[in-house]
């Protein structure tokens, strides 16, 4: 029983299967499947498949989830795809703060991208302190119109660097 246990933390689902063997691939696989077929049954629209998904997660799935950048999920599937990418992911070792600074938006690469590969890093490191997360996340961006933005007012939170980067992620878009 306590190996399940220790796979729901690392997995963030609730394992109700008998089978201690079931990684946690096959777990969340099997998971969104369940959950894919509930909501066929009851005939749930996308907007409330959506809308429900998130109620049936724990602890460290609903971390993630909360995590996502406001306006970042375009469908059901767009959301599948993104628990999945994001819980098939295997750990080998556990990530420190330090780790942040190593992510780097990159001179090709766009400010969405950079946004979702920072944000899933964070949700790799326990107890990160939110000033900590701040700076890596400004320390990685490449000079542009966010940074820019950045130095002439200074965040006071990550909540707030996040939603100046989704208005200039949405230029970018738009561009």
């Amino acid at each position: 029983m306590a190996d399940n246990q220790d796979n729901d933390h690392n997995s963030g689902l609730v394992d109700r299967t008998p089978n201690k063997n079931t990684d946690a691939t096959s777990k969340n696989t099997h998971y969104l499947r369940n959950f894919r077929s509930r909501m066929y049954l009851t005939d749930a629209s996308e907007a409330i498949r959506c809308k429900a998904f998130p109620t049936t997660l724990t602890k460290r799935a609903i971390k993630w989830f909360d995590s996502l950048p406001l306006r970042s999920i375009t469908s059901f599937d767009d959301l599948a795809k993104k628990f999945l990418a994001r819980f098939f992911i295997q750990k080998d070792k556990a990530k420190h703060t330090p780790s942040l600074l190593r992510i780097k938006q990159g001179d090709r690469k766009s400010l969405h991208s950079y946004m979702e590969r920072f944000n899933k890093a964070c949700l790799d490191i326990q107890s990160l302190p939110t000033k900590a997360a701040n700076m890596g996340l400004i320390n990685g961006l490449r000079e542009g119109p966010l940074s820019h933005s950045i130095s002439k007012k200074h965040p006071t939170s990550l909540n707030e660097v996040q939603e100046r980067a989704e208005k200039y992620i949405n230029t970018e878009k738009n561009s």
